[in-house]
């Protein structure tokens, strides 16, 4: 690696050791470097990190690094680096330390106070698509029959005690803890502090009204709420309305980086926790699974062109014009895979769509094959001097392209209605469709029209 590269991490993590500011994924970026190339150093600079610094990087780091962090920092360290985090971080990183060595999680979860041990509870209570999975529970709230000053006193101590980060809003609630508004920070200087915050409502209307979410809500709602109202965080309460916690802005990015993220290793049939442990062999082993299975679909392709192995050895023509119609095929049906996983990923269609999205997908490839096609043929008869053979393209990519479009809607509709990642194998089991469909069509209308 390049050693100026190196010095470059090292000098950076000095310095934030020295008292400068760096980001949680800078930091494990710099440390990621050095564990490339010099593994002494990078294990000096882990015990060296204060325990703030740790937690946030921890959260940011692969398996491998973290697998690091648990075996050479103290325990006492790792507890308080636990304890600085925020509520919905400290259980992300027990969970990844539990996948990890499970005797180690329960050891640091044993050793944290009875609060901390709840929240955590609490929140691994939770499925994973639900919204309390996702939320933090330290909350910056009042209630309406509190002056604003008493609510701008408090939060200034639970800042300076390190309690509260990434503040936006207040979160207003009635006597019972019931979620009623949520002003923005910078609106609270524009009121006389001596007010009750009953009062500022009155004179507002409706204007600050919570927009919340339930904590069993699954989390792709909560982010259209968020997008939808362009929210800095979003409060979340239970089916009664008490606010239990919320979400804020830097976990919905996280959440959508996130998904896409795995959608995209899905889709190319890739581990993505393979991959980022940047291990050959374990990266090797999980591609080599998708590689197996698309060998067995490529085996029947040839199958079905070894059906016509005479029609090819007496038309030879046919072997050079086949690759362009499975190709076609492929790359029409892979845009309409792409665009139907990713409007389900956004929740923009249901199985119920399905009809119209199908339709509309298959009018869009069916057009492209009657355009291509018709180009397609008009070479294959200016370049063999067969107006039958530029026929035969023609109709065969119409056919393919047809279907691409139909298969590459409706095999991740059909995944998704049997609550299946729709971007995982959908790619394989298109390519297995189309290059079938292509040869077949291609290959027998070549023999029913040429021969």
């Amino acid at each position: 690696m390049n050693e100026e590269l190196v010095n470059g991490a090292k000098e950076q993590l000095d310095a934030h050791l020295a008292g400068d500011e760096i980001s949680a994924y800078d930091l494990t970026q710099h440390l990621k470097t050095l564990k490339k190339t010099d593994d002494e150093a990078y294990l000096d600079y882990l015990e060296k990190l204060d325990p703030q610094s740790l937690g946030d990087a921890a959260i940011e780091m692969p398996d491998y690094m973290l697998k690091d962090v648990i075996e050479t920092v103290p325990h006492e360290k790792m507890l308080e680096a636990l304890e600085e985090l925020e509520s919905d971080d400290a259980t992300d990183l027990l969970q990844y330390i539990e996948d990890i060595d499970e005797d180690k999680a329960k050891e640091l979860f044993d050793g944290l106070d009875k609060e901390d041990q709840d929240e955590i509870l609490r929140l691994r209570s939770y499925d994973d698509y639900e919204a309390g999975a996702y939320m933090q529970t330290e909350v910056f709230s009042a209630r309406l029959d509190e002056r604003l000053q008493t609510a701008v006193e408090r939060l200034r101590r639970l800042k300076s005690e390190g309690e509260l980060e990434n503040v936006s809003q207040l979160f207003l609630v009635d006597a019972c803890g019931v979620l009623q508004y949520a002003v923005p920070l910078e609106d609270l200087i524009l009121f006389d502090f001596s007010m009750f915050l009953g009062d500022i409502i009155l004179r507002s209307g409706d204007k600050y009204r919570a927009t919340s979410a339930l904590d069993s809500d699954d989390i792709s709602v909560v982010v259209g709420l968020v997008e939808d109202f362009d929210l800095t965080s979003i409060g979340v309460t239970d089916s009664k309305g008490v606010l239990l916690g919320r979400i804020t802005t830097d976990d919905i990015h996280d959440i959508i980086q996130e998904r896409a993220t795995e959608q995209l290793y899905n889709l190319a049939g890739v581990n993505d926790e393979a991959e980022e442990e940047e291990s050959l062999a374990s990266a090797g082993k999980a591609r080599a699974i998708w590689l197996g299975i698309n060998l067995c679909t490529a085996i029947i392709s040839s199958l079905i062109i070894g059906l016509f192995d005479a029609t090819i050895a007496s038309y030879v023509a046919l072997a050079v014009l086949m690759p362009i119609v499975a190709s076609m095929g492929g790359n029409a049906g892979t845009q309409s895979l792409t665009v139907t996983v990713r409007r389900l990923a956004l929740g923009e269609i249901e199985f119920k769509d399905a009809k119209d999205v199908v339709r509309r997908e298959v009018l869009l490839s069916l057009s492209n094959g009657v355009l291509f096609g018709v180009i397609a043929g008009v070479i294959a008869w200016a370049w063999f001097d067969r107006p039958m053979l530029g026929a035969v393209i023609t109709s065969s990519m119409i056919i393919n392209l047809f279907s691409a479009g139909f298969f590459g809607t409706v095999i991740p509709l059909g995944l998704k209605k049997f609550n299946i990642d729709p971007a995982v194998g959908s790619s394989v089991i298109l390519t297995t469709f189309t290059d079938c469909i292509g040869f077949f069509s291609f290959l027998g209308l070549a023999k029913w029209i040429l021969l």
